[in-house]
Order: structure tokens, then sequence, then C-alpha cells
């Protein structure tokens, strides 16, 4: 299968040189035009998706070939632009930045590669003239598989700065596809650990992605634009479809109650893949039924941001009814829950409102306590403690959680140690860690992970039935952990 769908990437030197509002305004402008747009974002971050959501009206999606592996990149692609007429994907820090150690690996330029797709270089030119010609250069000869189709100058001082460029510009062979003023800057607030999540501030996002839209399109020359991204090349290869994944893969065996992998533990330093077979629940082998669904309760609202959209079609895919709730302000889970996944957000700048709703708390610590599946990563890891900053939380882990000055930052590679809900042990995966946030651990729980760079260790807590763990995994590379969720929401 081939395919030719319209894309440009949009990537920078560097961090901090205006990719986000350059392709959150492409998209909206193109969006405003009438046109289908796909919206895209390299590497793990969930926050600008949120934004590109707004800009284009559907689902952003992230493109992570660490998580995913390079092999996941065009077909997930093609998954996120089924029926459009554009896509525009976002890079990650500089083109050729990528996993520390790794080489290309999870970089813009890698993506771009994978996608046949022309590069956009975003260039922060507030502090150079000529010298934007050498930059470009560099940038644009460094990998010759990487095609450097245009540049966007941001932070242009004036009409002289401009025609500075320009005429700098014009031996590099580079077109200058558009220009924004130093003037015409977007303020989008940020924190911690990045720019607000829209899901907090959605009439203030709303405003910000139009002035970017605005700005991008009196800035920069829309056609020249949407026929660089017309010269793309084909992708042979078929969209990944989550049905597909899901009977591709695997099924895992499924633990009894309390039970753990063969000798107690696997190790990080000795992983195992574990091998087909039925589906074991602790009434026999049997086959799953697709027909019976079940309700998984999905945490959302603006404290529980963070989630792949792909985690809701594998659910879905696997027979789940995945029914939002929010835990500010829901004190019920939602009827007929038989499991409940919480994912990564800002519990610590809710650390408040979600200590008062009591009654949800004490109904999440019931289903916990009473081995439902549970499956929780970083915000849901904090969520599950006792307490954090020292207010009550579920109360399901024996651990404390408080804010750090540390910022706590990479990916991954990990190994299940302990049997869970989501894998059996010994199942490689790769994940992402980002947060500012410390968990003291008690007593009671197994580790969740064996996690070998930066430092062997271990990680994450796994108890009755739950899975939780400050480690964000993209479910796509190991779609069996969705069947296996949904088999135990079934056998629960």
């Amino acid at each position: 299968m081939t395919s030719s769908v319209p894309r440009l990437v949009i990537a920078a030197p560097s961090s901090g040189s205006g990719k986000t509002t350059v392709a959150t305004g492409l998209m909206a402008a193109f969006a405003a035009r009438g046109l289908a747009v796909s919206p895209h974002k390299v590497g793990p971050d969930y926050i600008d998706p949120g934004y590109h959501s707004l800009a284009t009206g559907r689902a952003g999606r992230n493109l992570d070939a660490y998580l995913c592996g390079p092999e996941l990149v065009a077909p997930l692609f093609l998954h996120g632009a089924r029926g459009c007429d554009l896509a525009v994907v976002e890079g990650v820090m500089g083109l050729y930045d990528g996993a520390a150690g790794e080489g290309e690996l999870a970089s813009t330029a890698q993506v771009a590669k994978l996608l046949r797709a022309p590069v956009v270089l975003v260039v922060d030119a507030s502090s150079q003239s000529r010298s934007v010609a050498a930059l470009v250069h560099g940038f644009a000869s460094w990998d010759p598989e990487v095609r450097v189709g245009g540049v966007i100058l941001n932070k242009v001082a004036s009409d002289r700065h401009e025609e500075l460029l320009r005429e700098a510009l014009d031996s590099a062979g580079v077109p200058v596809l558009g220009v924004l003023r130093r003037t015409g800057r977007v303020e989008t607030p940020s924190r911690h650990l990045g720019l607000v999540p829209v899901a907090e501030r959605r009439a203030e996002a709303l405003e910000a992605v139009a002035a970017m839209a605005a700005q991008v399109a009196a800035g920069c020359d829309l056609e020249a634009l949407v026929a660089l991204a017309r010269g793309a090349g084909v992708l042979e290869c078929a969209a990944w479809d989550a049905a597909e994944a899901l009977a591709a893969s695997f099924p895992q065996p499924l633990p009894g109650p309390g039970r753990t992998g063969p000798g107690g533990t696997a190790t990080a330093d000795e992983p195992s893949r574990p091998g087909p077979g039925a589906l074991v629940t602790p009434e026999g082998t049997r086959e799953a039924d697709p027909l019976k669904s079940v309700t998984v309760a999905l945490a959302a609202g603006p404290a529980f941001t963070f989630s792949y959209a792909e985690h809701t079609e594998l659910l879905a895919a696997a027979g789940a009814d995945v029914v939002p709730f929010d835990p500010l302000r829901d004190e019920r889970l939602p009827e007929g829950t038989r499991g409940v996944v919480v994912g990564g957000g800002f519990p610590e700048v809710y650390a408040s409102e979600l200590s008062a709703n009591e009654p949800l708390r004490k109904e999440v610590a019931g289903l916990a306590l009473g081995g439902a599946p549970v499956a929780a990563e970083c915000a849901g890891l904090l969520y599950l403690c006792r307490e954090l900053d020292g207010r009550p939380m579920c109360g399901v882990l024996d651990a404390t959680a408080r804010m750090s000055e540390r910022l706590t930052l990479g990916y991954r590679d990990a190994v299940a140690v302990s049997d869970s809900v989501l894998a059996v042990a010994g199942t490689r995966m790769r994940g992402h860690e980002f947060h500012r946030t410390v968990v003291e651990p008690g007593s009671g729980a197994e580790p969740a992970w064996g996690v070998r760079v930066p430092r062997r260790r271990v990680e994450g807590f796994v108890q009755r039935g739950v899975h939780a763990s400050y480690l964000h995994t993209h479910w796509a590379a190991e779609p069996g952990v969705a069947l296996r969720f949904v088999e135990r929401c079934r056998t629960s």
C-alpha cells in the first residue's frame, strides 16, 4: 500500500526557536482555509498536541521512534492522516537532537527521513544577519538524506534586518518561506514542565491559537508551503490500525492474584520475552470474548491531560467501553467501571482539589483494593499514594509523594520485573520520565520495572491489580498490554 499525503516537518536548530508557534499557526491557518489538517508531534511530549488539536479539530498524535520503534513511525503517521489534505509535523529540540547516546534515534531528522517529508527550518534570527546563511547551510548539508526545503525566519527586528537576512540566504540555496517579526510574538504561559496544557486554559488557548494563525498567515507564503508539502515522497506501507495491531500481537498469559513470574521476578540484566499462548484467567485457559464489552474509566480533566490517543483506541479495539471521568469534579466513577486508567498530568497543581474529592478517592481505593485493574502513569502514581505534599490522596499504595527541585527527564529502557495487569515479567518496553516529584515507598508492593539507563534500578509498584509507575509508555509498541488489561477487567 502506498500513500502520498502532502506533509511538512517543522524543525529548528534548537529549542526555543519558535517551532510550536509556527507549527500550530500553520495548522490553524491551513484549517481556516478549509483543509483537513493532520497534526503530529515528534517525541513523547503531551502538551503541544493539545494546542495542535485546537488548531485542527483532530487528535494531536505523537511520532516517537524510541518509544514505538522506527518501523511504526510511518504507519502511525498514516493512521492519524487518514482522510486529510495535509499533515504538519512539529519537531522536537534541534533538528538532529535525539535520544542521548543513540545517534539519530528519535530525532526530528530521523522522523523526517522515515516520512520522506521536506523540512522547514524555523530560525531565531534575533541576534544575527549574514551568519544565518552559514547556520542554514550547515543544517541543510549535514545529512544529505534530510531535505531542508525552506526557512521561516523568526523574531526579525525590522525591514532592514529582513533584507540583510534574505540577501545572506540567497547564497545558501534555501528559500525563505516566511518572516515573523519580533513584535508579533504570541505569549503561551509555561511552568515547571513546559507549556500550561489546553485543558487548564481553553478560552485563552483558543485565543493564542487564533493569534498564531494570524501571525503565520500574515508572515508566511502558505501557497509555497503547500507546494513543498506536495513534493513529499511516497510512503510504501499500510496505516496502523488498532484492531489489526491487537490481532497481530500474541496473547500473554494472565497471572492469578498475587502471582509473579518464573522464579518470582525477572531482572533488568536478564530480560525474556514471553512466547505465544492462550489467555489464562483465574478460571482457567480460554479464548477472550471480543463481544463482552467492559467499562474502563479514563482519568481526564485539567489534572490528568497526558494520554496518547492510541491507548484509548487499543482499549476500545480490545473490547473496552472507555469512559472519561474528572477526578477534580466527579464524585463517582462511571457506572459499571471494571478498570481504571490514570495517565499523566499535573496533580501537584491540583492537590488540594483532588484531596477534597474524598468520595471519589474512596471509590478508587475500594476498587483497587478489591483487585480491579488499575493502570497509573506518573501523575496517576501520585494520585494512588497515601498523600501528595501532605494532602491525602487515594491511599492505594503505601507511599508518599512530594514536589522536588530536581527535574527527572529522559528515555528509559525497561523490563517488567513482576507479573501485572499490563505485562508478564520479562516483557521489554521503552518509556519516558518527565517529573519534578519524588515518591517515597513503604511496603506491600512489588516493583513494576527494572530500568537499565541511566542507572540500574527498580521502579514503580505492582500490587493486586494495580500497576503504577513514573514511566510513560506507548502501547502501540506492545498492543498486548491493552488486550491483557481489558481481559483482566473481564475476569476480575
